[in-house]
């Protein structure tokens, strides 16, 4: 844990201020309860083009939600880094959070989606990658989260959304051959 809390001081130190303050909260914030990536899904849903890619990554999403929220966060209960070093409160600039620290949800949510999208669609998967790892950071920028969280909830939520895909393609196939 030493070097992560250190890397997050010399984040704390070193990049805070000014202009990436506002875009790094603002990003976070995409992030806060998947609303961005429920977001996109529904957006996927409502068109017949995206709409099995809207059903892989509300798949993915919901398996998020309940590996990540319901079962892993409780099952470790990681502290904080503000948490486990006082000195980083001066770089969260968003409510605390009080539940566990590991994994970052922000993240796998991000990942999640992004993967069972990029099946589907690689354009709105690249696009939807990028934004994913920039909400990532933006929970390291803000101090919110270890790096080791943001790397695991980008590797769950990738395996989730590999998954959410796979479930997907066998509920569309499964329609497709009863359509008449």
């Amino acid at each position: 844990m030493t070097w992560e809390l250190d890397f997050l001081n010399f984040i704390a130190d070193n990049m805070h201020g000014g202009i990436w303050d506002s875009i790094f909260v603002f990003l976070t914030h995409l992030g806060d309860a998947g609303i961005i990536w429920i977001f996109i899904t529904i957006l996927m849903l409502l068109s017949k083009k995206t709409r099995v890619a809207g059903i892989a990554s509300a798949i993915s999403l919901i398996f998020m939600f309940i590996s990540v929220n319901v079962v892993i966060k409780p099952l470790f209960d990681r502290v904080r880094p503000f948490a486990a070093d006082t000195s980083l409160l001066r770089a969260v600039l968003v409510e605390l959070p009080t539940d566990g620290s590991f994994p970052s949800g922000h993240t796998a949510a991000g990942f999640a989606s992004s993967t069972a999208v990029f099946c589907r669609n690689k354009k709105l998967g690249i696009f939807m990658y990028i934004l994913a790892a920039l909400i990532g950071i933006s929970r390291l920028y803000l101090c919110v989260h270890f790096p080791t969280d943001v790397i695991f909830g980008a590797l769950g939520g990738i395996v989730l959304g590999i998954a959410g895909y796979y479930i997907s393609l066998r509920i569309t196939e499964k329609n497709i051959d009863k359509s008449p």
